[in-house]
């Protein structure tokens, strides 16, 4: 009998898979007798009390496992491939992508375009829709896997396939309507175009997106990014100041509208619309929980926020303001960032500064001269222009950089710098922080007292 072999890459300390002797190498085949496509139907089959799992060793023998465990309680398995399936790319031609900007020459993952609804599901990716079988609704639907999120760009559907460069992505808006009916909780995305989908356009979309509250739980507006390597593609324009307020205003309008009817403010205006404008940054209340962080909506609202309660924290506890006027010795050291966060990193440091005078920190906002100085987050910054615009500048002893530059869980920029050559190029230790306002004082705190 043919079965789907999920291989078992990893497993995890004092999981059931441990105690009962999985092991790496192993294949799970079936569950409760039930074949397993995809992650759906494992996340789905293993939630019961009571389940029996068939094991394939390296051997060819077979183990029938019965297990007895918590309700949605996890088996402790990581698999080879995190879908359980081959990854499913996008067919679409965007106006916008970003992939279709990256110069020629990176490493090959970097010009993969996913399209896929386990991604969504497992790892919070955005998808189109465009790219899923009833099948895949279907399933969703059945498993009620959930929150989905969704790129909707636009609900005029002719619009919607001009942007997406495909003439069935007005239909896949359809596809809502049955997640929707079936309850399931999405978040969505609209990338800003200037002249295509802004104004009358995005006002229309706002109106379309707010009938499926509350299961549409927020929406966010980004601009589109835009790097120096767009030759022959669909001639965009970048926002100014002016555009930036107009769209803020349209925001906000619906933000007040959306929190009377349903309690909520919905549609949310990534950081780099406020930065534009040159406007301060809504309060925490404003993001309805920070439903769209790794869309860059509220990520610097809430860095301050946890900055200052760390800072006030630590004043409160230490009467820091009068126990560290006395005289130290001068530390020195640098942080690097783009220039997007520049101006709110570079005021909390001035705050540690105050709190600490012997302590000085040199912030150097990075130009990104790799894909073009309008793109402006850190998360796009190569190791080659960070080395460059900081080689001779006063660095101190050490240096500290934003965990965002670096590939998830490697030390690897974009570019394929490593962390250590960058070490050894500017001659200092370089220290990551993560994305956590809590975390960047205490790193600036354990710097100032060292």
């Amino acid at each position: 009998m043919f079965y789907h072999k999920h291989i078992v890459k990893k497993i995890n300390t004092g999981s059931i898979a441990e105690e009962l002797s999985i092991e790496p190498g192993d294949a799970v085949l079936k569950i409760n007798d039930e074949p397993i496509e995809d992650i759906f139907d494992y996340q789905y089959l293993i939630q019961d009390e009571y389940i029996e799992v068939l094991i394939e060793k390296p051997s060819g023998e077979e183990w029938l496992l019965e297990i007895d465990k918590d309700t949605d309680e996890d088996l402790g398995i990581e698999f080879e491939n995190g879908l359980m399936d081959d990854y499913k790319s996008c067919h679409n031609k965007c106006i916008f992508c970003f992939i279709d900007q990256m110069p020629k020459g990176m490493r090959d993952t970097l010009y993969f375009k996913d399209d896929d609804s386990r991604l969504s599901f497992l790892q919070g990716n955005y998808v189109t829709l465009t790219n899923m079988s009833e099948h895949d609704i279907d399933r969703i639907c059945k498993y009620h896997l959930s929150p989905i999120n969704i790129s909707f760009q636009a609900m005029n559907p002719a619009l919607r396939c001009k942007m997406l460069g495909n003439r069935f992505a007005g239909e896949a808006l359809k596809k809502v309507d049955a997640l929707n009916a079936a309850g399931i909780e999405m978040n969505g995305q609209i990338v800003l175009c200037k002249g295509v989908n802004d104004g009358a356009e995005l006002e229309y979309s706002i109106k379309e997106l707010m009938k499926y509250i509350p299961n549409l739980r927020s929406v966010s507006v980004v601009p589109v990014g835009l790097s120096r390597y767009r030759e022959g593609l669909y001639q965009l324009e970048p926002f100014e100041r002016e555009d930036a307020l107009s769209v803020l205003s349209l925001i906000h309008r619906y933000q007040d509208i959306c929190f009377e009817k349903y309690g909520l403010h919905f549609i949310h205006a990534s950081d780099e619309w406020y930065v534009l404008a040159d406007m301060e940054l809504p309060m925490e209340d404003r993001y309805d929980g920070y439903l769209q962080l790794e869309n860059g909506v509220g990520m610097l609202r809430l860095l301050m926020d946890e900055f200052d309660e760390a800072y006030r924290g630590y004043i409160e506890e230490n009467d820091a303001l009068s126990a560290h006027k006395k005289g130290y010795e001068q530390k020195e050291i640098a942080i690097a960032t783009g220039y997007l966060a520049y101006p709110f990193i570079r005021d909390m440091c001035k705050r540690t500064e105050e709190l600490f005078p012997d302590f000085k920190v040199n912030v150097y906002p990075i130009k990104n001269d790799f894909f073009g100085e309008l793109i402006t987050v850190s998360g796009l910054l190569t190791g080659q222009d960070i080395l460059s615009q900081l080689k001779g500048r006063r660095l101190g002893k050490s240096l500290y950089l934003p965990q965002n530059v670096l590939r998830s869980g490697e030390d690897v920029f974009l570019d394929d710098m490593h962390l250590s050559d960058l070490e050894k190029a500017l001659q200092v230790p370089v220290n990551i922080v993560k994305s956590s306002g809590y975390e960047f004082f205490e790193a600036l705190k354990k710097e100032a007292l060292s």
